[in-house]
């Protein structure tokens, strides 16, 4: 029988921020158990986030890419469909792959994974409650919260699961809708508003904001918006929806723009509004104190005001993205274990995964203009890049933001080809705080996409 009773840290929840805390823990010595109420662990990014996105994405922009590029290429193909059960299967078999690699990296370290859906109890103590409504008690010195955000509903727009959707459901339609109104133009509004476009439904992103992403750099929010409406995407900004109804197979938005009212009818809407913790049951009620949007305050080593009761990733403020999760989880667990670890927030890294990517880091050239700091832009556009030419990936551009004195690097915006890659370097080179010049001078492959990044740093040098 497992002891129920010594564990030097309980996780609740194994996603990338509980599985990743729960395996440095392991490593570095502390008997460790990770609670995780689904049939598998890897949390809302392996199973209906992240990683399905990223799948149908790629599908999809195969497709696209084909379509509009072999002839070009000199490809000839008489037919080119796509078959959604077997992208769908695909994209199932990635979920299931990773889920197998997670389960046995954890099995490795000698992590004990629990399976049930897991509530505080005072003294760091946890219940833990099986699908057959069996119950058990386990302790800990320390327990980190790891639960991660749902989606957020709208009171006048209520989930149905059918006709008024989350990201969940449109990462599993089985047929695509032709009409598909997406309320919501972030990260993830844009980029399932992609895959559905591109498998031939009439997209509409209504978003209630000036621009769509609306924590990009202006410039780069400016091309993304447009190169969507290219590629077929109605994009509604400064647009309200104010009321919904279900009428027959439709669902009917009122919505409200330049102080006019319209109606505007769908036959699937995504409600992508944004993400709040998942905290439901999590038993919060023994005295964990919250903020006014219903995060878990805590302070620099992720410790609630509970003691021994820390938490990290969504539950808590900051961007919600899996690798702050993760880093986070092991800042924590490293701080129970006595060690100095810290996140640096300064160059944490964002991703929309649209065609073409943006990807961006630190400060946006808006930020900077508030801030009143004296800086300089430099630009370089793909379309003066070689290997991007070569690709036919020719839109897009990299912005690097540098201080105007020192050089230091204060923030790189990229919209283009493998700009999620591209943007690497730059991170590592913000957090090693190198200047704009010493990665001007470093020498890239040639002919590389990596060659815009180092021509937008010989911008700031001239």
């Amino acid at each position: 029988m497992p002891d129920r009773r010594n564990f030097d840290l309980l996780v609740i929840g194994a996603g990338p921020g509980g599985y990743v805390a729960a395996i440095r823990a392991a490593e570095l010595g502390m008997k460790t158990a990770c609670i995780e109420k689904e049939a598998e662990p890897g949390g809302v990014c392996l199973r209906v986030g992240c990683i399905p996105s990223k799948a149908l994405l790629d599908s999809t922009e195969y497709l696209d890419f084909a379509r509009r590029n072999f002839g070009e290429h000199g490809i000839s193909a008489k037919e080119i469909s796509m078959h959604i059960p077997k992208m769908m299967e695909r994209k199932q078999n990635i979920i299931s792959g990773l889920a197998g690699n997670v389960r046995k990296l954890l099995e490795a370290k000698g992590v004990q994974l629990i399976r049930g859906t897991a509530g505080l109890m005072p003294g760091n103590q946890v219940e833990v409650r099986d699908a057959d409504g069996g119950r058990e008690i386990y302790g800990a010195s320390s327990v980190l919260l790891a639960t991660g955000s749902e989606p957020v509903e709208l009171p006048f727009l209520p989930y149905d699961g059918e006709r008024v959707i989350s990201s969940t459901e449109a990462l599993s339609l089985e047929s695509v809708p032709g009409r598909l109104g997406i309320v919501g133009g972030g990260y993830i509004g844009l980029e399932l508003g992609s895959v559905w476009t591109r498998l031939g439904s009439r997209v509409s992103i209504i978003e209630m904001l000036p621009g769509i992403a609306a924590a990009l750099d202006g410039q780069v929010e400016r091309m993304l918006d447009r190169l969507l409406r290219k590629q077929g995407l109605e994009i509604r900004v400064n647009t309200r929806v104010v009321r919904s109804r279900i009428s027959g197979e439709e669902v009917v938005l009122s919505i409200e723009s330049g102080g006019g009212e319209e109606h505007v009818s769908f036959d699937k809407v995504l409600v992508a509004v944004g993400r709040k913790p998942l905290t439901r049951g999590l038993g919060l009620e023994i005295g964990v104190r919250l903020d006014s949007r219903g995060f878990i305050i805590v302070d620099e080593k992720y410790r609630t005001n509970i003691p021994g009761l820390y938490a990290i990733g969504d539950l808590i403020p900051g961007p919600m993205l899996a690798h702050k999760a993760s880093a986070e989880g092991i800042a924590a667990v490293e701080g129970i274990a006595g060690h100095n670890s810290e996140v640096d927030y300064d160059a944490i890294p964002a991703v929309i995964y649209t065609s073409p990517e943006v990807a961006t880091v630190g400060k946006t050239e808006e930020e900077l203009k508030n801030l009143g700091v004296d800086y300089r832009a430099g630009v370089y556009p793909f379309t003066g890049n070689d290997r991007a030419r070569c690709l036919g990936e020719t839109a897009g551009l990299v912005k690097m933001l540098s201080h105007a004195r020192s050089g230091r690097i204060l923030g790189v915006h990229i919209i283009g080809p493998r700009a999620s890659e591209l943007l690497a370097e730059c991170m590592l080179a913000m957090r090693l705080h190198i200047r704009a010049e010493d990665l001007q001078k470093t020498i890239h492959a040639h002919p590389s996409l990596s060659e815009a990044v180092a021509e937008s740093a010989a911008q700031l040098t001239r």
